[in-house]
C-alpha cells in the first residue's frame, strides 16, 4: 500500500488499555505454554496496530511541522505514549515472572527477555507526568528548527536550505552560510537553552523517582546495553582520543593542503576539493532511478527492497519549507513497511543519506517477519552497522551518481567518515558531563563543550562565529535533545563499517553475504554478539581501532596522490 493511502485513526486510549489488560489477564491465568503464546501474539498484534498509527501520524507530523491536524496528533502520542510503554512494561513483568520463562526463551529469543530487564525499571506510573513533559520538549525542539526562516542568496531558506551551502566551492560563501546558519541558533540560544535545562531536569527527576543514582544509568537501561557500561565506553573514548585524533588531525593539514588553505575552518569541513565537492548529477527524481539501477545490480534483495520502496512511495527526502530537519528511518508494522525520511539539498550528503537510511530500511525490511516487534530493529549501536555499511556496500555504483567525480566522491566519503569519529564521542563526554552534574547553568554547560571540543577535535577553527566559538556548537545535534547517549552508536558502527569496506575489496560477494545475513538477523541479539555473527571484530579492540586508523590514513595518502597525479582511476 502506498504511504498517503494508508488510514490513520487516532487510537481510543481506553478501548485500547482495557483491550491490553484483558489478555494480559488472560497470559498470566493461563495453565499451559500453548496458551501463553497465544496472549502474546494477540498483545503482539495489539502492539502493532498502536505503533502503526503513531508511526504515520510522527511521519506526517515532520513532513510538515506546520499543519495544525498533524501537530495535534504529534501532541496526542506525546501526551499517551507514556501510558502505552508502561502496559508494554507491565507485559514485560509478566514474561520474566512466566512459569514457561524457560520455553518462552526457547520460541522467542533471549534478547527479548534481556530487553524485558533493561526496561522494567526505566518506566512506572509515577513518572508518566514527567515523561509526557520529555516528549513535549523533544517534540518543541524539533519544531523550533523546523521553524527557521533565513534570508539567504535572495531566498527565505530553511536549516537545510542554508546548509547546503557549508560545501560551496567559494569558500566567502561558504563563510557566509556558517554565519546566517548559526546566526539562527544565536538569536534562539535562550529557547534552546531553556529546552535543554528543562530536559535535563526533567530526566534527572525520572531517574531519582526511578531509583537510579543519575539519569546515566536510566540513559543506558533505556538504550538497552548489555554488553558494554559507560566505563568501556570511557575506555574507548580514550583510545579514540590516542589512536584516532592525532589521525584525524594529520588529515585535516592534508585536507587544508588541498584546499589551497593554511588551515581547515570550520566552514571548510565539509569541503575536500578546492574546485568543490562531487555532487549528485541529477535532480531527487534521477537519483531515485539511478539508485534504482545501483541496487538491482548490487543483489536480488535489495533489487526487490528498492522496487517495494520506490512503489508503495516510502521515501520522503527533498527538503521544504515547514519540513522538519534531518533523516531518519522507522517501520510501519502492520505493512512490513520501511520509511525513508530526508532533506536533500543538492549536494553529495544526499546520496550519503539516501544509502545510510537505505541500509535501515533494508534491514528492517529483511526483519519484517520477525515474531516479536522489539526485533524489526536491533538496538541503535547494531542498526548503525547496517546503515554506515551500506553507504561503503554502494561505492562500486557512484559512476552512476558522479559520473566523472565517483573517485573524488569516495575520497570525501572515506575523509569525512573517519574524521566523524572524534566528534562523536565528544558528543557522547559532552553527554556524560552533562548528566553526571544536572545543576550545571546552561553557561557551564557552553564552558564543557568548548572545552571537551578542544579535547577531541583540537583542529577545529571556527573563524569568528562568536556563537560557535563560545561553546554553542552542541546545540545543532539534535541527539543531544532527543536521544541521550544515542550518538557513541554511530562511531561504534562506524569502525564496524570500515572492516565491511576493507572486507569487500577482497571479496565483495562473500562481504555483502555476511551483510544480509547480519540484517535477517535484525534486533534478535545483542549489540556484540551482532557483531561476532557478522564476522567482525569487537569496535571495543584496541589492536582493531589501531589497524582501522592506519588502514584509512595510508589509503588516503595513496587516494590523494592519485587524484592529484596522473588522475589515474581509483580502484573502486
Amino acid at each position: 500500500m502506498k504511504f498517503q493511502d494508508m488510514p490513520y485513526a487516532r487510537p481510543e486510549m481506553g478501548i485500547f488499555s482495557s483491550l491490553f489488560n484483558d489478555i494480559l489477564k488472560k497470559f498470566n491465568s493461563a495453565i499451559s505454554l500453548e496458551e501463553q503464546v497465544t496472549s502474546m501474539k494477540s498483545l503482539i498484534k495489539l502492539r502493532n496496530d498502536f505503533e502503526t498509527r503513531a508511526e504515520i501520524a510522527q511521519i506526517r507530523y515532520t513532513q510538515d511541522t506546520r499543519v495544525k491536524e498533524y501537530q495535534d496528533e504529534q501532541d496526542f502520542f506525546d501526551a499517551n505514549k507514556p501510558a502505552y510503554y508502561e502496559l508494554v512494561n507491565q507485559f514485560y513483568k509478566s514474561i520474566l515472572e512466566s512459569k514457561f520463562r524457560i520455553e518462552l526463551e526457547d520460541k522467542f529469543g533471549k534478547q527479548l527477555f534481556r530487553i524485558a530487564e533493561k526496561t522494567v525499571n526505566t518506566i512506572n506510573k509515577e513518572v508518566l507526568d514527567d515523561l509526557q513533559i520529555e516528549n513535549k520538549l523533544s517534540t518543541g525542539y524539533t519544531k523550533l528548527l523546523a521553524s527557521a526562516k533565513i534570508d539567504f542568496e535572495g531566498e527565505q531558506r530553511n536549516l537545510s536550505g542554508v546548509g547546503k551551502f557549508l560545501s560551496s566551492a567559494d569558500r566567502e560563501l561558504r563563510k557566509k552560510a556558517s554565519k546566517a546558519y548559526f546566526g539562527f541558533f544565536e538569536d534562539n540560544s535562550k529557547e534552546l537553552d531553556r529546552i535543554f535545562d528543562e530536559l535535563v531536569q526533567t530526566r534527572n527527576r525520572i531517574a531519582n523517582r526511578l531509583g537510579y543514582d543519575d539519569y546515566i544509568s536510566l540513559g543506558y537501561d533505556r538504550m538497552l546495553r548489555t554488553d558494554y557500561d559507560r566505563e568501556k565506553v570511557a575506555q574507548f573514548r580514550d583510545m579514540v582520543q590516542k589512536h584516532i585524533v592525532p589521525v584525524a588531525s594529520r588529515l585535516r593539514k592534508m585536507q587544508a593542503e588541498m584546499l589551497g588553505t593554511d588551515n581547515v575552518n570550520y566552514y571548510d569541513e565539509n569541503v575536500t576539493f578546492k574546485e568543490g565537492n562531487a555532487e549528485p548529477q541529477g535532480d531527487p527524481e534521477w537519483i531515485i532511478e539511478q539508485a534504482g539501477k545501483m541496487y538491482n545490480e548490487l543483489s536480488t534483495e535489495t533489487a526487490e527492497f528498492f522496487k517495494f520502496m520506490n512503489e508503495n512511495d516510502l521515501m520522503d527526502l527533498v527538503g521544504r519549507p515547514g519540513k522538519a530537519g534531518g533523516g531518519y528511518c522507522t517501520m510501519i508494522s502492520n505493512y512490513g513497511a520501511p520509511f525513508i525520511f530526508s532533506n536533500f539539498n543538492g549536494t553529495s550528503a544526499d546520496i550519503d543519506v539516501l544509502t545510510h537510511e537505505a541500509g535501515h530500511a533494508f534491514q528492517c525490511y529483511l526483519s519484517k517477519d520477525m515474531s516479536v516487534p522489539e526485533y524489526f530493529f536491533p538496538t541503535y549501536d547494531a542498526c548503525e552497522i547496517h546503515s554506515m555499511s551500506m553507504e561503503f556496500f554502494t561505492w562500486p555504483w557512484m559512476d552512476l551518481l558522479f559520473t566523472g567525480k565517483e573517485n573524488q566522491y569516495r575520497f570525501s566519503h572515506l575523509l569525512q567518515s573517519f574524521l566523524f569519529i572524534p566528534y562523536g564521542v565528544a558528543v557522547d563526554e559532552f553527554q556524560h558531563e552533562i548528566y553526571a552534574n544536572p545543576e550545571m547553568t546552561a553557561a557551564d554547560r557552553h564552558l564543557a563543550w568548548k572545552a571537551i571540543e578542544e579535547k577531541y577535535l583540537p583542529h577545529r577553527d571556527f573563524d569568528g562565529i562568536p556563537f560557535a566559538e563560545k561553546g554553542g556548537f552542541w546545540q545543532k545535534q539534535g541527539h543531544i535533545y532527543k536521544s541521550p547517549f544515542y550518538y557513541i552508536d554511530y562511531t561504534l558502527a562506524q569502525l564496524c563499517a570500515f572492516q565491511f569496506l576493507f572486507k569487500a575489496e577482497q571479496d565483495q560477494e562473500k562481504a555483502f553475504r555476511d551483510y544480509v545475513r547480519l540484517c535477517k538477523a535484525g534486533g534478535s541479539m545483542s549489540f556484540l554478539e551482532l557483531v561476532d555473527y557478522a564476522g567482525l571484530k569487537s569496535p571495543f579492540d584496541e589492536d582493531m581501532i589501531m589497524h582501522i586508523s592506519q588502514m584509512v590514513e595510508s589509503r588516503l595518502i595513496i587516494q590523494q596522490a592519485e587524484l592529484q597525479g596522473s588522475g589515474s582511476e581509483i580502484s573502486k
